[in-house]
């Protein structure tokens, strides 16, 4: 028995030895020197106290094919999965539960569109040689090293990256901030099926008589491709973007007398993070950016000199087309006074275990036909979309590259105008003084009365681009005389007065914002600017329940319950941790939904508009509304009905005692990787769960789906930065979780508590500093050309 025990005790230490030798060789070196080929002169990467690497090269060519190679260390599996999910190909690695998605995205010509994109581009232009330079690094990187963990467990072949790839993730965040797919089905179910009267809780009307003529088969499928479209989105595990707050505040109104930036993109919390961040230095060139996974230019940054942040304008730039069909030839539709062929092609999707599946796609004059992801289950009417992304020009690499050097306002205005989807904010702000902000999209001219919110006739001129908006109509403002400028996803205003269509946020955050920003006798600096990002008020709860208080204050009888309508009544709308009214509040929310819109919408629509930003301001008009037709005459009782409902739902959820209904009890963040969907993965690769403070749309955004209690929280700032230009060198930011996204690294989970907490980390960026707070370093040299 005693040599069973040490044989297995041996075998045991052998596994453990075996384990973790297999982890310590998938783990990022970030000391030593290492040779890569076509470097011009040598490369030093210093990486500081959070991972986040300081490279600095001799020419630029240098330091991108360096920044490749030092974010693939860190990310590759994150570019690996973005690439695939942007280009139709996760069913090849995660079998054929994601063979719809990918029909999705291939249906979307993301692909195509990536290959037009990329022979366009100059390839002589510094941004191209950028790019090249980048993707060159990252596949050193790969052909060299042994593959992440995960390509093991799933079985992904190594393949080197290309600007098409690049292009194709451009795409894909591009689609993810397009609400269209899941809004436009719904709104029109409501008008044609329902009727007028119920689309003013969604600010809407309809004056022309009769609608689109789709069958039942058709709403099914754009219920089905709505239901899609947010499942793509949400379950991969990949970030999507959908908010953000920005602010810039000239020299007058702070204590430094020079311009403070403020900036907290929202998007899906996922790990690794969406941000990569690294200081960038040659000659010429400094910039401490945030990369997203294969683009080399920063999407945000900041120097010494200038720095800007983002948040999503949210114009529509995605139109539905329902188109008419030949009924003597269903390959023709009508279009422009005749009939028209569509063109078709197939392709062939891999799925892991099974053998490829063919997908045929066909496009219309108007676009892409879209429910050809349903196969022999698409209704009869073919719907077409028209994208912004794929009938623009769209140059947003170069954009971007030259943002990254913009330290003058016609500088950064004339790289603005570059970026023409997704449409975007860009929020500025330089040292010497000037403060700006930018709605950059190429907006199409719609014709005449066409609200592109519901599906379009495409037998009709509705569906008709004639043109696009010159870039000066944008929304835009430079050093105006208040002080400040605010960006925060509510519909901006033209300067020619010219109405926008898209799919805007509430606009209480930005009142929030904008109210303590106008305090004309504040004087800003980053310590009161935390505060401001930190908020976790709005007025959104209290100006809901305003009118529906005096209901409840006559159909609810019970004394204990009459104290938790009081209780309500004097909530602020703030969401910290300890906050019970929150809870309550909450779960009414859901429960008076519910109770509302399922019986119209049924099922499926119900989810979808569960999954659009139109509930949130809708819920407001209905219940100020009391005649409003979805109250089916019976307001009164369907107002105590949902508060019954959530009564018991949070006792049942919580207990019995109200007092122990905190918000941090049901409001948590768990940071999710694509693979720790999956038990007992989660334990290995996700990073949570945190009680966390804030909600949907107050400053400090996150935010969870309306739902029944617990709420999971879904997005949030992907990273906060605040820097005064008085002394941009110690700039704030933070991170969700961590700098890598490689499991066991000591970076991958490591800023997860302070974030959650509302702590920052300082950006290390003069010399000095760097050098303070270096932990390793990494030599980066030409590799020997033979002689």
């Amino acid at each position: 028995m005693k040599r069973v025990l040490q044989v297995l005790l041996a075998l045991a230490v052998l596994i453990a030895l075996g384990a973790g030798w297999y982890v310590y060789s998938k783990q990022p070196t970030r000391q030593g020197t290492v040779t890569l080929a076509h470097l011009q002169g040598s490369v030093s990467v210093r990486y500081d106290d959070r991972g986040v690497p300081h490279i600095r090269a001799e020419n630029e060519t240098d330091l991108y094919r360096a920044l490749g190679y030092v974010h693939a260390q860190d990310r590759l599996f994150q570019m690996e999965i973005m690439r695939r999910l942007s280009r139709g190909e996760l069913a090849e690695v995660l079998g054929p539960k994601l063979l719809e998605t990918d029909k999705l995205f291939r249906s979307l010509r993301i692909r195509e569109r990536a290959t037009t994109y990329v022979a366009r581009m100059d390839h002589q232009s510094a941004s191209w040689k950028a790019l090249q330079a980048y993707l060159d690094g990252i596949n050193q990187y790969q052909d060299n090293h042994a593959r992440p963990m995960e390509f093991d467990v799933l079985g992904i072949p190594k393949r080197a990256f290309t600007a098409e790839d690049t292009i194709s993730v451009a795409g894909y965040l591009a689609y993810s901030f397009a609400a269209a797919f899941r809004t436009e089905p719904l709104l029109t179910y409501v008008r044609d099926q329902l009727g007028d009267d119920y689309l003013k809780v969604f600010d809407l009307d309809w004056q022309p008589k009769g609608g689109l003529n789709l069958t039942t088969d058709d709403w099914k499928d754009l219920g089905a491709i709505a239901a899609l479209s947010a499942q793509a989105l949400a379950d991969n595990g990949l970030p999507q973007y959908e908010g953000s707050n920005a602010w810039a505040i000239s020299g007058s109104r702070t204590k430094s007398g020079k311009p403070l930036l403020a900036g907290d993109p929202h998007i899906r919390f996922s790990v690794p993070s969406v941000w990569y961040e690294a200081q960038l230095s040659a000659p010429g060139f400094e910039l401490y950016g945030y990369h997203n996974a294969l683009v080399p230019m920063a999407f945000l940054g900041h120097n010494q000199d200038f720095g800007w942040s983002l948040t999503m304008f949210q114009n529509d730039d995605v139109d539905l087309i329902a188109e008419k069909v030949n009924p003597d030839n269903s390959n023709q539709v009508w279009y422009h006074g005749q009939w028209v062929d569509m063109t078709h092609s197939e392709q062939q999707i891999a799925v892991k275990g099974q053998a490829p599946v063919t997908l045929a796609l066909r496009q219309s004059p108007h676009g892409p036909i879209i429910n050809d992801v349903l196969g022999k289950n698409a209704g009869k009417t073919p719907i077409a979309m028209w994208w912004a992304f794929l009938e623009t020009e769209n140059p947003i690499l170069e954009g971007f590259y030259q943002l990254n050097r913009a330290d003058t306002l016609a500088k950064a205005r004339s790289a603005v105008a570059k970026v023409q989807a997704p449409g975007l904010n860009i929020v500025w702000a330089n040292a010497k003084g000037d403060i700006g902000w930018w709605a950059a999209a190429q907006l199409p001219i719609r014709p005449a009365g066409v609200n592109p919110g519901f599906i379009l006739d495409g037998s009709t001129a509705q569906a008709d681009k004639l043109g696009f908006y010159p870039f000066s109509v944008n929304p835009q403002e430079e050093n105006p005389a208040r002080g400040y400028v605010v960006s925060a996803n509510a519909q901006p205003v033209s300067p020619s007065g010219m109405e926008i269509p898209g799919y805007y946020n509430l606009s209480d955050r930005g009142q929030q914002l904008n109210a303590q920003l106008s305090d004309n006798p504040v004087k800003w600096d980053v310590d009161n600017s935390q505060a401001l990002q930190l908020g976790t008020t709005t007025a959104y709860g209290p100006r809901l329940l305003a009118p529906l208080l005096p209901v409840l204050r006559e159909e609810v009888k019970d004394p204990a319950q009459l104290k938790l309508v009081e209780q309500l009544a004097a909530w602020k709308g703030d969401y910290p941790l300890d906050a019970t009214s929150a809870t309550l509040f909450n779960q009414f929310l859901f429960n008076l939904t519910d109770a509302v819109f399922l019986p119209k919408l049924g099922d499926e629509m119900f989810k979808t508009l569960l999954g659009t930003r139109v509930i949130d301001a809708a819920l407001p008009r209905l219940a100020a509304s009391p005649d409003s037709p979805w109250w089916n005459g019976h307001r009164a009782e369907t107002v105590k009905l949902a508060w019954e409902n959530s009564l018991t739902h949070l006792k049942a959820t919580f207990g019995d005692d109200p007092t122990q209904w905190q918000w941090g009890k049901a409001h948590t963040l768990t940071h999710g990787h694509p693979l720790g969907s999956q038990k007992p993965l989660d334990r290995l690769f996700n990073i949570g769960p945190f009680a966390a403070p804030g909600s949907h749309e107050v400053p400090n955004n996150l935010s969870a789906a309306i739902g029944p209690a617990p709420w999971p929280v879904t997005y949030g700032p992907s990273t906060r930065r605040l820097i005064d230009f008085a002394d941009a060198a110690h700039a704030l930011t933070i991170n969700p979780v961590g700098q890598s996204g490689v499991p066991f690294d000591k970076h991958y989970g490591d800023q997860a508590q302070t974030y959650i907490e509302g702590g920052y980390e300082q950006a290390h960026f003069t010399d000095e500093e760097v050098t303070a707070n270096t932990r390793s370093t990494l030599k980066l040299l030409p590799a020997r050309t033979p002689q």
